[in-house]
């Protein structure tokens, strides 16, 4: 059997979230945080609207969208999204992965909407886009983290719709395009693409969301940490840094260390070379890989963040799914074992593979290192099975 390879990542973390620290990134970087602070002290509000207005600038967020934090991490924010804006009329929800069937259950199953169409497609794919309604509210993730599937463009979602579009776009902001203009309500987090600490999430809205919110109140009982209008206008302090709950300063503090960094390598711009350079190191090395392929079928709605793979090899697909995911874990725990990549199995609700991060903070000397030794890893782990029967 071939030897191990000599060159190893310097830095081995390759999860989809919380994703790698930007390179250098130490302790520290978090000594100016505004610790032991009221968070609506002048001190710690700065330093919350700060990481407001330069996320508005990296991301080019139109001037008339408002942007705030709020709790819980992208999970939270969309929540809050869907919990404050749906209600008003009917909806479609796009599900092709766990996270798109998880706001199909809480449209469904929590809000218990009557009138919801569900667009499906198994893993790997995406549905047919043009088959949604946008003079209805739309609710979608426009990347796929745990399908490894994004929504290519937003040419199918009309500029004069009459429904609101509700976008999930964590582990796509900071690394790929997003055409705020087609979108009404996104939210994403900042422990993905930038590496920030988890538990925030930013919430963006269009005035035609914030429309909705002063001229429709839903049904339901809306959670104080979901409420975003006050005797019926929106509470633009919330957009100004004043929090729907305590933030963690130290977490705001990472942040902005990341949004600086973000800025010296180029901005947008170069978090999205650096990603699309880092998912080019995978896709040449899968297109000489006889064991493995890409989980999204077509090129164009390939994820260059959240790259996910399915062993092709004939010996592997013949073991049932448990065997499968039990030979993968092994290959994981091995990388694992010898400090080469952390949590690269596929997500829990996926197809049996593996899932490598290669957003803007990894490097791609270090993704290129990591190919070998999954060939390795592969080869070892497979040669075992094989021997024992």
């Amino acid at each position: 059997m071939q030897t191990p390879p000599s060159t190893r990542p310097q830095c081995p973390h390759f999860s989809s979230g919380p994703c790698a620290k930007r390179p250098g990134w130490t302790l520290g970087a978090l000594q100016d945080a505004c610790l032991a602070r009221n968070h609506r002290s002048p001190r710690a509000h700065a330093k919350l609207t700060d990481a407001i207005a330069r996320t508005r600038q990296l991301l080019g967020i139109p001037d008339e969208h408002r942007l705030a934090i709020v709790p819980g991490s992208n999970t939270g924010a969309f929540e809050l999204a869907l919990w404050s804006l749906l209600g008003a009329r009917g909806v479609d929800v796009l599900a092709w992965e766990s996270f798109g069937h998880g706001w199909a259950s809480d449209v469904l199953d929590e809000l218990r909407l009557d009138d919801v169409r569900v667009f499906e497609a198994p893993y790997g794919r995406l549905p047919e886009l043009t088959r949604v309604d946008t003079d209805r509210d739309v609710v979608l993730v426009w990347n796929g983290t745990t399908s490894g599937v994004r929504v290519p463009d937003a040419s199918w979602i009309k500029d004069d719709r009459q429904g609101l579009v509700l976008c999930d776009a964590t582990s796509a902001v900071f690394a790929m395009g997003i055409p705020w203009n087609q979108l009404d309500a996104v939210t994403f987090s900042w422990q993905k693409a930038l590496g920030g600490e988890g538990q925030h999430g930013m919430l963006v809205l269009s005035s035609r969301a914030v429309k909705r919110l002063e001229s429709f109140r839903p049904p339901w009982p809306t959670p104080k940490v979901f409420r975003l209008t006050k005797r019926g206008a929106l509470e633009e302090a919330l957009f100004r840094g004043s929090t729907i709950n305590t933030p963690s300063l130290l977490c705001v503090e990472d942040y902005l260390d990341a949004l600086q960094w973000a800025d010296q390598v180029g901005g947008l711009p170069g978090l999205v070379e650096r990603t699309q350079t880092n998912f080019t190191v995978l896709e040449r090395w899968v297109a000489e890989t006889p064991w493995l392929a890409f989980l999204a079928e077509d090129p164009a709605a390939r994820s260059p963040t959240s790259v996910c793979l399915k062993v092709i090899d004939p010996w592997f697909e013949n073991l049932n799914p448990e065997a499968q995911r039990a030979f993968i874990a092994e290959i994981c725990a091995y990388l694992e074992q010898e400090g080469v990549a952390y949590d690269i199995q596929s997500y829990r609700e996926a197809p049996p593979g593996l899932r490598v991060w290669c957003g803007c903070t990894v490097e791609a000397g270090d993704l290129t290192a990591l190919t070998g030794w999954l060939d390795y890893a592969f080869q070892r782990v497979k040669s075992a099975k094989v021997d024992k029967t």
